[in-house]
């Protein structure tokens, strides 16, 4: 009874020393430091913005994607004072000095210079001191996030290989093909200069002309300086039109010219690697990321679980 009348207490104090904060305006109490509406929404404004964009005439999709991340930006600033009572608690220091060059270089790679600086947080309604107060609680952040999963994590090639053979569909790749091409714009659907252009370009190439030399010199695709070559494209990446005649050529062989409303094209076929599933030794290193990652990931819940289990928080 005595430590829940200590706990009561403390969070009473707590509200009623945030003066201009109205209670309605708590989101949560961590320790003895309040988390506010106006600090989520601020944390999470540029998601925000760009999910109005995306989302202005979908405003039911739109209230769920930003009630969804208000929710992450409100979990996110609860570990985040989570660590700084860590810190504090463990006996740690940031000398001033340290702070004072994480400002200045802040400054100098965001803004560029002070007074650049000074109109921004003006705009945004932030002090100096604000902003001094944000750059060291996310730098002490950072820092500890990044000592607590230091530990050397070790992916056997075992785990990798069982990866790999549980999750086949994450390296299986299209047909594909090494494509090269010659695009001659119409200037109007019923324009002939372009037909009859590719019908030159055609008869050069039967007559022995490299496609490659004829594509630098005639195309007016965005390849053109490369002699038209796309690389290696899977059937996703074309018009279906050209789709459809490209990946049924052998390779060494050029298309009939293939004639839409704006454009006329020639396409060469280099070489063709048929569907399949990505090998092993191929994908390993990115397997090995990928666990690396989630065991990352796993010890940083883990971390910030136990200092939930030892420090008071209030969700209101």
């Amino acid at each position: 009874m005595k430590s829940f009348l200590f706990i009561l207490g403390l969070l009473l104090v707590v509200v009623l020393s945030a003066t201009a904060v109205p209670v309605d305006g708590i989101q949560s109490v961590v320790s003895s430091q309040v988390v506010t509406r106006t600090e989520v929404v601020d944390y999470c404004r540029p998601a925000l913005d760009v999910l109005r964009r995306e989302y202005s005439t979908e405003p039911d999709v739109l209230q769920q994607k930003s009630s969804e991340t208000f929710a992450d930006g409100l979990t996110n600033l609860i570990e985040r004072q989570l660590i700084l009572h860590s810190f504090e608690n463990d006996g740690y220091k940031l000398p001033d000095s340290v702070v004072d060059q994480l400002v200045q270089e802040r400054i100098r790679d965001r803004f560029g210079d002070r007074i650049t600086f000074m109109k921004t947080l003006q705009a945004q309604g932030m002090t100096a001191e604000q902003f001094r107060k944000q750059v060291r609680e996310q730098y002490i952040e950072a820092a500890l996030r990044n000592q607590n999963v230091q530990h050397e994590i070790f992916v056997s090639p075992t785990k990798i290989e069982n990866y790999y053979l549980a999750n086949p569909d994450e390296f299986r790749v299209e047909d594909q093909i090494k494509l090269r091409m010659i695009v001659l714009a119409k200037s109007a659907p019923d324009d002939t200069n372009a037909l009859k252009l590719a019908r030159e370009i055609q008869s050069q190439i039967k007559s022995g002309v490299p496609f490659a030399e004829l594509a630098s010199m005639y195309s007016q695709g965005s390849q053109q300086q490369s002699g038209g070559d796309w690389g290696w494209v899977q059937r996703s990446v074309l018009r279906k039109e050209l789709a459809d005649v490209a990946f049924n050529l052998t390779p060494g062989t050029v298309s009939d010219i293939v004639e839409m409303p704006d454009t006329c094209y020639l396409l060469f076929v280099e070489d063709k690697h048929p569907a399949q599933v990505r090998p092993l030794t191929e994908v390993a290193a990115s397997i090995e990321k990928t666990l690396r990652v989630k065991q990352q990931a796993k010890l940083q819940k883990q971390w910030i679980e136990g200092l939930k289990k030892k420090t008071f928080i209030r969700y209101f």
